[in-house]
């Protein structure tokens, strides 16, 4: 008997409000099939409340829990677009050089450049076979005919009148090359 009076209540919440609940989670939500969702939920949360008799204003009741139903999907929908933003975000960088440390390295690479193109002709030949083609010392004196401690002077006289004619700052990045290029060379 009782439980038959709690069907009847609900079944009169439910056609009472169904309309109005509907609408007011539509405005918050600001999506029909959504509002729709969340009214559902609300009803099966209020169900065992207003088969028990245990709710003073079972109206009350129902449109408070749907709001706070409807708010916890605000925020999760709102979650969810800052995670999407981030991982677009995330996807978006690069580990490319910006367009002022790239505009900084082609103004190194000119000064390189041009002092490379100062330096005396057999000085450079070394250089460039040492430094472009990676030739051992060995290598670059069977090319150019000359002996290797004749390598080793020019291409020494080549880095000291570079490390002369560059700003610091471009030599040390240079210089660092060069330390490597060393140790990869007695390796």
């Amino acid at each position: 008997m009782a439980a038959e009076q709690g069907d009847s209540q609900f079944k009169h919440l439910y056609e009472k409000t169904v309309s109005s609940l509907r609408r007011y989670l539509g405005r918050i939500l600001r999506n029909e099939s959504e509002a729709e969702d969340v009214a559902h939920d609300a009803y099966l949360r209020v169900l065992p409340t207003v088969r028990e008799n245990r709710a003073e204003n079972p109206d009350a009741l129902l449109f408070v829990t749907a709001r706070r139903l409807a708010f916890n999907r605000l925020r999760r929908r709102r979650i969810s677009v800052e995670q999407e933003t981030e991982d677009i975000s995330r996807q978006g960088e690069s580990n490319a050089p910006g367009v002022v440390h790239q505009v900084m390295a082609r103004q190194e690479l000119s000064l390189v450049e041009l002092a490379i193109r100062e330096l005396p002709p057999g000085c450079r030949s070394v250089l460039l076979l040492r430094k472009v083609e990676l030739l051992s010392h060995q290598e670059i004196a069977d090319r150019l005919g000359i002996a290797v401690s004749t390598v080793e002077k020019q291409h020494a006289r080549a880095l000291r009148l570079l490390k002369e004619a560059l700003p610091e700052e471009a030599w040390s990045r240079a210089g660092s090359q060069h330390s490597r290029q060393a140790g990869r060379d007695k390796a």
